[in-house]
């Protein structure tokens, strides 16, 4: 994804709802990374080869089980990724720093 995509994301964003939250980085880097998450197109083809072969291993349970494994699931990823890019943005940020 380009910047300007990014930005464009964000902006629309930022316009469609006003931010409530409180005078700490985490939020502001929370709200980076939901622009982000939209606007990445997150159901890329391997993404989408790793859900298939979930399902094929789960074939045979009963639905209600198989729903609770994928919102644990997908509730993991999510955390995993936004811990991932909330960290990364607070190093390049230190990295920023350092350079000037």
């Amino acid at each position: 994804m380009r910047m300007d995509e990014f930005l464009n994301a964000l902006q629309t964003k930022l316009a469609t709802r006003q931010p409530n939250y409180p005078d700490n980085a985490e939020s502001v880097l929370e709200v980076l990374f939901d622009a982000n998450n939209e606007s990445s197109g997150f159901d890329n083809a391997v993404i989408k080869a790793n859900f298939e072969e979930l399902y094929r291993l789960m074939n045979g349970k009963p639905l209600k089980e198989i729903d609770e494994i994928i919102y644990a699931v997908c509730t993991l990823c999510r955390d995993h990724e936004k811990v991932g890019f909330i960290e990364g943005v607070k190093i390049g940020a230190m990295l920023f720093r350092e350079l000037r």
